[in-house]
């Protein structure tokens, strides 16, 4: 016989078709971040590629502190924090995605636009490292996967996702097919969804999905009722949350978010649809240039102190 022991080792069989094990994520900021506590956090492994090793380090520290507040409130175990802290790995190298089954890109770009070619290049390097049957995908806000899925070999492939913030706390991925993109593509996204407790919300192809145009828009009204004087901030805040059962007002989600992201959105969304409503409030544009970009710099719509809110910055008469 010229079979060798080898040939019959564990080793040597071949991962099932579809099965999913391992996650890439490019672009480990905030929401790269809580991305990958959310894969890790629900049992598997979890690749992030940033910029290099100082900022890989930088990243689990973040990542740690983030995991202690949630031990601090009884929400996490010291051996659940190292068993999530044990399944991610980082690195700057695109060759460590290789095996990876679905790879999400996650970029923070703090520029005006969308950054589109940086995100066309993203995907073609990781379609040089990845198997033919790994997903390629966006955590697409303003952009259009098909968009992206035009620099790929196999534009098939590629599916957007894009996960809801806070993610730790929101149930949902709007998951957006291209005008390429296949069904086994969106089947196994289905399944990762399904795998990270998420459900998801079936999309056509439009920019800003729903969840985006949503929030701008009320963070854009919200803008115009405290520019009229009509209410504080915080009274603003208050009301929209006990109304409509939302975890945060429209100020807190913009200051979550980032003021930068949320002026680049509607900038994005303006140039698209040519909508009024999508046009930047004078207020946001103002702190941006002040640099008050919300809990990121510690000064939004809010001052913050070790991360939480402890008065409104913007007020009425400030604004006059």
């Amino acid at each position: 016989m010229s079979e060798t022991l080898a040939d019959f080792t564990l080793g040597k069989r071949k991962q099932p078709k579809g099965i999913i094990q391992k996650i890439g994520v490019i672009g480990c900021g905030a929401v790269g971040q809580e991305i990958t506590m959310a894969i890790s956090g629900n049992g598997l492994d979890v690749v992030f590629l940033d910029t290099d090793e100082n900022r890989i380090k930088e990243i689990f520290e973040q990542i740690g502190s983030q995991l202690d507040d949630v031990i601090n409130h009884w929400g996490l175990t010291t051996s659940e924090k190292r068993a999530i802290l044990s399944r991610i790995k980082g690195t700057s190298n695109y060759e460590d995605l290789a095996d990876c089954d679905i790879v999400i890109e996650s970029i923070s770009s703090r520029k005006r636009g969308t950054s589109i070619e940086i995100r066309k290049e993203i995907f073609r390097k990781v379609e040089q490292v990845v198997r033919p049957d790994a997903i390629i995908s966006s955590n697409i806000t303003t952009l259009m996967i098909s968009d992206l899925a035009a620099a790929l070999k196999h534009p098939e492939r590629a599916i957007g996702m894009h996960f809801i913030l806070p993610i730790h706390k929101t149930h949902i991925i709007e998951v957006v097919r291209g005008i390429a993109s296949s069904e086994e593509a969106f089947e196994q996204v289905v399944k990762f969804a399904g795998m990270i407790d998420k459900k998801i919300i079936r999309l056509n192809e439009s920019p800003g999905n729903i969840v985006t145009r949503m929030i701008v828009t009320t963070i854009n009204e919200a803008c115009e009722i405290l520019m009229e004087g009509v209410a504080s901030v915080n009274d603003i805040d208050f009301a929209m949350r006990e109304s409509s059962g939302h975890l945060f007002g429209p100020f807190e989600m913009a200051d979550r978010i980032g003021l930068d992201k949320i002026l680049k959105y509607m900038d994005n969304l303006y140039q698209e649809f040519g909508d009024k409503k999508y046009k930047p409030s004078p207020i946001i544009k103002r702190l941006v240039r002040a640099n008050y970009l919300g809990k990121l710099t510690g000064r939004g719509f809010y001052n913050y102190q070790s991360g939480k809110a402890v008065d409104q910055t913007v007020t009425c008469a400030v604004i006059k």
